[in-house]
C-alpha cells in the first residue's frame, strides 16, 4: 500500500510539473527551434556546401548574377550567343529569294487565285482583332531568331513546290493536308519506332506532319475564301 502510495504522488508530481509554466516555455522553444531549422529555404549558389566557393568572392559584382550579367554582354560584347539575332535581311538577299519569287511567277499566281494586295490589306483588321499584331510584337525575338530561319533557309527549296501548288488551286493544298494527315494516323495506327531509339514514329512525326497538315488546310480553306471572294 506505501508502495502504490508513493507511485501516485510521483505520477501527480510529474504531471504538475509537465504543465507548470517553466515546462510550456522549454516545449515551445524547443519547437520554435526544430521549425526555424525545418524552414530555412535561403538558397545560396553553393548549395549550402561548406567546401564550396562564395560566387560574390570570386565574381566582379559587375557580371555577380543573371540579369547583370545578360547586360554586361550586351553592352560590351557584339554579336555574342545571348544577344545574337538571326539576320533575315541578310539572307533573303543571299538566297535572292526576291528573285526566285518572281522567277516562279508567286504573286501571279496568288493574284489568280484571288489574293493581291488588297486582300491582304483587309485582313489587318482581323488580325488587329484576334491580338495577333500584338502577339508579333511581343515575341519579336522569338520570331526572328526561332520562326524567321525555319522558313527562308528552306525557301529555295519549297517556293517551286508552292508554285506548283498555287496554279493547281486550294485541291493541292487540301491534298496535302489529307495526305499528311493520313500518315500520321498511320504512324500512330501501325505503333511504328524510331530506329535505334524505340520513340513512338507516330509522336516523332507528328511534330511535323501535324503543324503541317494545320497549315495546309488553313492556306487551301484561306485560298477558297480569296477565290470565291
Amino acid at each position: 500500500m506505501a508502495r502504490l502510495t508513493s507511485l501516485l504522488l510521483l505520477t501527480s508530481a510529474t504531471s504538475v510539473l509537465g504543465f507548470s509554466p517553466a515546462a510550456k516555455s522549454s516545449l515551445v522553444n524547443t519547437v520554435q527551434t526544430k521549425t526555424n531549422t525545418n524552414t530555412n529555404t535561403a538558397l545560396s549558389e553553393s548549395f549550402g556546401f561548406d567546401f564550396a566557393e562564395d560566387q560574390a568572392e570570386n565574381t566582379p559584382s559587375v557580371i555577380l548574377g543573371e540579369a547583370n550579367y545578360k547586360q554586361w554582354v550586351g553592352e560590351n560584347i557584339d554579336n555574342s550567343f545571348l544577344n545574337r539575332q538571326y539576320n533575315a535581311v541578310r539572307r533573303i538577299r543571299e538566297l535572292d529569294l526576291l528573285g526566285l519569287t518572281a522567277e516562279y511567277g508567286i504573286l501571279s499566281k496568288l493574284e489568280a487565285q484571288g489574293v493581291d494586295l488588297k486582300t491582304l490589306e483587309s485582313l489587318l483588321p482581323l488580325a488587329e482583332d484576334l491580338g495577333l499584331l500584338s502577339v508579333v510584337a511581343n515575341n519579336q525575338q522569338l520570331l526572328i531568331n526561332g520562326v524567321a530561319p525555319l522558313l527562308i533557309e528552306p525557301a529555295p527549296l519549297l517556293l517551286p513546290v508552292v508554285a506548283g501548288a498555287l496554279e493547281k488551286g486550294p485541291s493541292a493544298f487540301f491534298g496535302a493536308a489529307g495526305v499528311a494527315a493520313a500518315l500520321e494516323v498511320y504512324l500512330l495506327a501501325s505503333g511504328a519506332e524510331v530506329p535505334f531509339v524505340g520513340l513512338s514514329a507516330g509522336l516523332v512525326a507528328g511534330l511535323l506532319l501535324v503543324p503541317l497538315t494545320v497549315v495546309t488546310g488553313g492556306l487551301g480553306v484561306a485560298l477558297s475564301s480569296a477565290s470565291k471572294n
